[in-house]
């Protein structure tokens, strides 16, 4: 997902969604500023389960092992690598014998150039 709200999805993100058999909401190292019901609205779904922070680090198997046999969409505020979280799931998943696909999306990494800091100067 984008950073702010429905729409900020990419058109390859949107696709995924539509066409997964399960989508999970990742609701735990990031906030989205509208509820899952406008995102159900807008991707044409009435059944995005919330995964808060319980349900990502206990329950993770029940997002990636469904995944062995058929899509499963995990939705994360701005870019899914920017978390250990989100890297981890990935690899369990890899792991267990799915097929992960990442689908990048703007994040705070990149919005924060917006305040005048350059990511570039960090690190120096």
């Amino acid at each position: 997902l984008g950073l702010h709200d429905e729409k900020d999805v990419t058109v390859r993100g949107l696709e995924l969604i539509k066409s997964s058999s399960k989508v999970f909401l990742e609701a735990y190292t990031s906030i989205l500023s509208i509820g899952k019901e406008r995102l159900e609205a807008f991707y044409g779904r009435d059944d995005i389960v919330v995964a808060d922070r319980d349900f990502v680090e206990c329950h993770a198997e029940e997002i990636y092992l469904p995944a062995k046999e058929s899509d499963v969409a995990f939705l994360v505020v701005g870019d899914p690598v920017c978390a250990t979280t989100h890297s981890d799931i990935i690899i369990r998943a890899r792991e267990a014998g799915a097929v992960v696909e990442v689908v990048h999306n703007a994040s705070a990494m990149g919005a924060v150039g917006c305040c005048g800091l350059q990511l570039y100067n960090f690190g120096q």
